[in-house]
């Protein structure tokens, strides 16, 4: 099925952002993300954008129950959080059974409480990528090992299977997730987004209401539109060639928001 592509209105949310990704919205509605080249934590809110410096190179970012951000950190090699209400930062994880973590990248509570966070290293051209879980009970373990620069991931909306993105096979695996034992089960390849010679690859994603897998494809200035059968069935063009993640509002609904670090801009946009 060839994908199909719709010209889209762009809103521009936010712009001047040093490689923004993330992102995730809190329990009040606000928009988080991270500056991966500006060390910062940013917030928008109200229409105005707040900077929290915590240096390093943040990533990804997930927000938990109690309203902590949490974040990547692959300059420190480290899962950090960040507590708004003192606006102190901790380091949560450093360490896989006395291996420094390799460079994390994205991460992604499950609803049990289990972070899985992914490794990608220096793996673009070795499988030496891998994904980690942080279980409730606080043990840290590989889930997955031998990727090429594993990056995004999302749960199912009933978390019973994880997508993670293996950015340098142009690759999304699917497999089941067992919330009980904090393993990553049966995982198979899903979904080929283009090809090994084609530029970019697949970076962060997220689960739409109609079922669908959201994917920021990097390097393509585009976000791709994955069925439930694992099938591209669309396309939404944007302004900007990097597109590093994505994430549905939960206020305006249907509303896909998208962060693209080649403009330095964070996008909104209502997907068809």
């Amino acid at each position: 099925m060839k994908a199909k592509e719709q010209m889209l209105d762009i809103e521009l949310l936010a712009e001047g952002l040093q490689f923004p990704e993330g992102p995730a919205f809190a329990a009040d509605g606000s928009l988080w993300a991270v500056e991966l080249k500006g060390g910062n934590l940013v917030q928008l809110k109200d229409g105005r954008l707040h900077r929290f410096p915590v240096g390093g190179g943040p990533n990804g970012i997930a927000i938990d129950g109690a309203g902590y951000i949490w974040f990547c950190d692959s300059e420190q090699n480290a899962v950090r959080r960040f507590d708004l209400k003192t606006q102190q930062t901790e380091t949560i994880v450093h360490q896989c059974r006395n291996e420094t973590l390799n460079k994390p990248n994205d991460l992604a509570f499950d609803g049990y409480g289990n972070l899985v966070f992914t490794c990608p290293g220096n793996s673009r051209r070795e499988p030496t990528g891998y994904v980690c879980v942080l279980t409730a009970a606080g043990e840290v373990r590989k889930i997955a090992t031998g990727m090429y620069f594993p990056n995004g991931l999302a749960f199912s909306a009933d978390g019973k299977e994880l997508i993670i993105a293996e950015t340098y096979r142009h690759s999304l695996w699917k497999g089941r997730w067992n919330a009980k034992d904090g393993s990553w089960e049966e995982a198979k390849l899903w979904c080929v987004i283009g090809g090994p010679d084609g530029p970019g690859g697949p970076d962060g994603m997220a689960f739409g209401e109609d079922k669908n897998l959201y994917v920021a494809v990097y390097g393509t200035a585009s976000v791709r539109v994955i069925s439930p059968e694992g099938s591209v069935i669309g396309l939404i063009p944007l302004p900007g060639q990097n597109p590093t993640n994505c994430a549905f509002t939960p206020l305006r609904k249907g509303n896909l928001v998208i962060t693209e670090a080649e403009k330095g801009q964070i996008l909104g946009c209502k997907p068809f």
